[in-house]
């Protein structure tokens, strides 16, 4: 198999994967999940700057919802 064909199919392949873990992480780390899968799917092409993305993803704070009034109430 030519070396080329393989960086071919891997390079998305990797950009794939890196656009659904960004997108799980932006579901609880920020309030925009697809901008932030759309982005990490940009950065796999690259996949240094991609892994330093999801690095900075996983040590980002989650996100803290807001409390309602009927989360609190005893009914």
């Amino acid at each position: 198999m030519n070396a080329t064909l393989i960086g071919q199919l891997v390079l998305p392949s990797f950009a794939i994967v890196v656009a659904v873990v960004s997108f799980n992480l932006g579901k609880r780390k920020t309030t925009s999940p697809i901008l932030v899968s759309i982005l990490g799917f940009f950065l796999g092409l690259v996949p240094p700057l991609a892994l330093i993305y999801l690095v900075v993803l996983v040590l980002k704070n989650d996100i803290v919802e807001p409390d309602n009034d009927y989360s609190r109430r005893n009914v």
